[in-house]
Order: structure tokens, then sequence, then C-alpha cells
């Protein structure tokens, strides 16, 4: 089944029209993903071409759902429009929103958690790599990518995978694959502090499907997200758990990468995460490269 997207979900792009957005639609549609609509003020009647693909350019996310049945959109636009881009999706009624764009500012994005509440839309993102549900065909190609991860290296299979990390998504994607487990979804949320979709919120939905049986998570220093995480899953989990923390070494009060990964006050620290992780029984790797035997000890796969 797969969380959140599958071959079936129709995508728009905010943004296709510009160089960042343009390459990763491309790709998008190279990976076999539906991607039905772009939107870009004052070039609607456009059509951004790819190969045999035509996809139509709207001046709105209202006139491109309205016309082409889009339920999701990736958002590539800049930060100081960013948030105007995620509440225009959010009011055309579009159930999934994926934000890329890295950079919006702090007070933007809390606008946008009290403009979201009570919709039903979900927010992934901001500064995230998005997500990917894999295919069945070959080279996982006919499933779902939105956002800017690399498909060649997914795979249909049964692991979870939830991220605050973009490359440490990928790192835990080419395991999984290399060992030939696969992913049923991997979905980055982001490492700015107001985000949408939340560890805890990803557990809960990979715990809820049927073909994830297993799921990795990765978080950083900073925050409390995961610790929340951790403690559900203790009480509810129902499926094996590996786990890895980044930052171990980042000096306290310094912002490591992500905007929300900075430890202060003695709280968001690896070891206190690690620690939160442990106790509720699940497997922590120490180092990246350790990942994929986490999960092969949570889960006793071979």
């Amino acid at each position: 089944m797969a969380i959140l997207v599958d071959e079936n979900t129709k995508v728009l792009v905010q943004g296709i029209t510009g160089g960042f957005g343009g390459r990763h639609a491309k790709l998008s549609l190279d990976y076999g993903t539906q991607l039905v609509a772009g939107v870009t003020p004052g070039k609607g009647g456009q059509t951004f071409d790819h190969g045999d693909h035509k996809v139509p350019v709207f001046d709105t996310v209202e006139q491109a759902a309205r016309e082409t049945g889009a339920t999701a959109s990736a958002i590539f636009v800049p930060p100081a429009f960013a948030a105007d881009a995620i509440m225009e999706s959010v009011d055309a009624g579009m159930d999934l929103v994926v934000a890329i764009t890295e950079g919006i500012p702090v007070r933007d994005m809390m606008k946008v958690k009290a403009g979201i509440a009570g919709s039903n839309a979900r927010l992934v993102g901001p500064n995230c790599p998005g997500l990917v549900t894999p295919g069945r065909g070959e080279h996982s190609q006919g499933g779902c990518r939105i956002g800017i991860s690399p498909g060649y290296i997914h795979k249909r299979g049964r692991v979870g995978i939830v991220s605050r990390s973009g490359t440490l998504t990928y790192e835990a994607v080419w395991q999984t694959t290399q060992l030939g487990f696969g992913q049923s979804t991997c979905v980055g949320i982001g490492g700015d502090p107001i985000n949408g979709t939340s560890h805890l919120d990803a557990l809960q939905l990979f715990n809820d499907d049927d073909e994830t049986e297993a799921i990795i998570m990765i978080g950083e220093i900073g925050g409390s997200a995961e610790e929340e995480a951790a403690a559900w899953a203790g009480e509810h989990g129902k499926k094996p758990i590996a786990a890895f923390i980044a930052g171990a070494t980042a000096p306290p009060g310094r912002r490591m990468g992500h905007a929300g990964a900075i430890v202060s006050g003695g709280k968001g620290t690896a070891q206190a995460k690690k620690e939160a992780l442990v106790a509720a029984g699940i497997t922590v790797a120490e180092t990246p490269a350790e990942i994929g035997s986490a999960l092969v000890e949570a889960t006793g796969w071979r």
C-alpha cells in the first residue's frame, strides 16, 4: 500500500518553469510519476515539454487542480514567496503539499502552521528532499517521486524510512536496496524548526501500513521530536525500528546544517535522543554506515 503517495497520485509542480523546479520535474516524469500540471503565475497556457510529455502550465493551483485532478503539490518556489505558495495549495484543496524550498523565514512558517490547522492538507517540509514510493517496474520506475531524491537508488520493498536529513535519507535507501529489502515509502521531513509532518506522524502512518514491515528513523540534534516519536513507539509500535541520530559531535549552541539542529539548555542532545530510542526498544546505529546492520539486528532479517 505504501503511505501518502503511490503510482496513482496526480502531482503538480509550483515553479515548474524555474531551473530547479523544471529539472526535477523532468526527473519525476522520467521516474514514471503522474506529473499532470505545472503552476507559474503569468505563464498559464504554456506547456512544459520533456520528451513525449507535454505538461500544461496554469496560472493558479486552483485552475490546475480543477482541470487535471491533481491532489499533491510540490513547491519549488523562492523562499520569499514559498509560504504563499503553500497556502495557495492548501486553499485549493490539495491533500498533500511537499515544500522543497530551503530558507523560508520562521515567521512565515508560523503563519503557515496556523493557516493549515483544521484543513485536510498534509504538509511535508519545508527544506526537505520530498518523498518517494518506488514503483514495481525496472529500476523501481512507475512509482511516485515528489521532490529531489535520486529515484534510481530506490527499490520497492518493505522498509519505511523517515528522516530529517536529505543525504542520510539517501544513505538509508541505498543500504536497504543493497540488502535486498527495498522501501515502501521514503519521507524526508526536513530539518527546519517549524515543519509539517513529524517523525511521530510518519511512524503512525507506517505502523498502520500493511506493506511496511520495518521502519528506519533518522533524526538530528535539536528539539524533542525524536524523543516524542520514541515514546509513542515504545507504547504503540507494532513493527521493528532502527534509528540513527546525526550531530553527536556538534558543540552546544552552534547550529549544524539544518536550522533546527541546535542544542541549547541541555536539551536536544544526541545522547539524550539515543537513550530515549533505546528505552523504547529501538535499535540505534552509531554511524551512518551501520544503519543497514542496525535494521538487520532489529528485524532478524538476513
